[in-house]
């Protein structure tokens, strides 16, 4: 369990056993002893609702700088995604004009030894 769910668990037996041990061991009338336990609720309902709120913003906090991590790593992707490519393209494009090249040399070779071989024949 997490530092917030232990400190909220700590929280509600608190006042569990608070509420009980003011029963059994109050020395007052019953209606002080009610308001006393009303107050002592009070206290630690809006002590637990600003701990609730805390946690909310820690939580909302770290989803927002997460969330700003997460964009800036796809951004960066992104970018390196498209140089990459960009370079794939050239290799690729490059790769082609030195294929075009050979074939043109193999054709002019096949057309000089086709031509020799019909003069031979």
């Amino acid at each position: 369990m997490n530092k917030s769910g232990n400190t909220f668990l700590g929280i509600i037996a608190g006042t569990a056993l608070g509420a009980a041990m003011g029963i059994l061991f109050a020395p007052d009338k019953g209606s002080k002893t009610r308001d006393m336990l009303a107050k002592e609720a009070e206290l630690r309902k809006n002590k637990l609702a600003d701990q609730a709120s805390d946690l909310a913003d820690t939580v909302a906090k770290k989803v927002n700088v997460k969330k700003a991590t997460i964009e800036e790593q796809l951004e960066s992707l992104a970018t390196d995604t498209s140089y990459k490519s960009d370079e794939v393209i050239s290799a690729l494009e490059k790769k082609l004009e030195v294929l075009k090249t050979k074939n043109r040399h193999f054709r002019k070779e096949a057309q000089t030894n086709g031509s020799t071989k019909t003069a031979s024949v």
